[in-house]
């Protein structure tokens, strides 16, 4: 079994070290939660993983999908909640990223795409809460995802980036349908990876 896997593995990486245009990269993130929603005002990011895969090639046009995943934590400690709230993000899209000859290592994008976010909550044990909703462990929200990024490439394989991130979820029945419980916006610092 063993064997089998490292011969699939050295299979992929021989043929990525002869292919001569990559389609593919692999990110990592640092999430920063901002603007006066929810999220931001009580929420810290940890980390975010994405990667990306370009389907089509124009002359001045790179369009493809991306996937990332990120994670945020709300603890105890500096809430007035009195437990523990991990957010899991899932980000599928579609984006657009510009490959201009004049701006070799800048690559300005621009995606579309869809939100699911889990939170996760833990250190509930023995608190009484007075709305059943409340009590469950896991609740999900999602919604469409705006993003626009900007990539400068350090050499043909390593870039740097900084993308800012527009989620519009719903809200049930009871909560106020405001942008501060709707709109969840973050920026992503990080660098990657073209393999």
């Amino acid at each position: 079994m063993k064997q089998k896997l490292l011969l699939g593995i050295l299979l992929i990486f021989s043929i990525k070290s002869f292919s001569q245009d990559s389609k593919f990269s692999l990110e990592l993130n640092y999430p920063l939660t901002v603007g006066d929603n929810f999220i931001g005002k009580n929420y810290n990011g940890i980390i975010d993983l994405g990667v990306k895969y370009r389907f089509a090639n124009l002359e001045f046009l790179n369009i493809g999908a991306s996937l990332n995943g990120g994670i945020l934590k709300n603890s105890k400690d500096d809430s007035f909640q009195p437990f523990d709230v991990t957010v899991f993000a899932i980000q599928p899209s579609i984006f657009a990223e510009l490959d201009i000859e004049s701006l070799t290592k800048f690559h300005p994008s621009i995606g579309l795409g869809y939100t699911f976010m889990n939170f996760k909550t833990s250190g509930i044990d023995g608190f009484n809460f007075s709305n059943p909703d409340l009590s469950s462990s896991s609740q999900t929200e999602n919604g469409i995802n705006l993003n626009l990024g900007l990539v400068y490439d350090i050499t043909k394989k390593l870039f740097v980036q900084v993308q800012y991130d527009l989620i519009k979820i719903g809200v049930e029945d009871g909560v106020p349908d405001t942008s501060y419980n709707t709109n969840i916006t973050i920026l992503k610092f990080g660098f990657g990876l073209r393999i």
